[in-house]
């Protein structure tokens, strides 16, 4: 393998990382707003390092523009995406969580 090969892998393990971190902040996480704060964060970084590293591999030049295309696609919308839902949550009056009263 090439060191640019090793390069691809790594930012595709890079990715595999933070988008398990991402999954695991979304089911571990107690309320709507961290679990958006870990779908947000994480989720964007792994995907756009996995799309990084699939460019990199890549031979063709049609194919590393369109990869380079979803990452600005990716970097603008996935965040835009997460405030508005957070946005909205929190105008329909969802309270974010406290450690206040939830001693058991």
């Amino acid at each position: 393998m090439t060191p640019l090969g090793w390069l691809g892998l790594a930012f595709v393990i890079g990715g595999i990382f933070f988008t398990t971190v991402a999954v695991i902040g979304v089911i571990r996480l107690p309320d709507l707003y961290t679990r958006a704060h870990a779908a947000g964060t994480a989720d964007t970084l792994g995907t756009i390092l996995t799309l990084v590293g699939v460019a990199i591999v890549g031979t063709e030049t049609v194919p590393r523009l369109k990869v380079v295309l979803l990452v600005v696609f990716m970097l603008l919308t996935n965040p835009t995406a997460v405030h508005a839902i957070a946005r909205a949550a929190y105008d329909q009056g969802i309270e974010p969580w406290t450690t206040e009263g939830n001693e058991g």
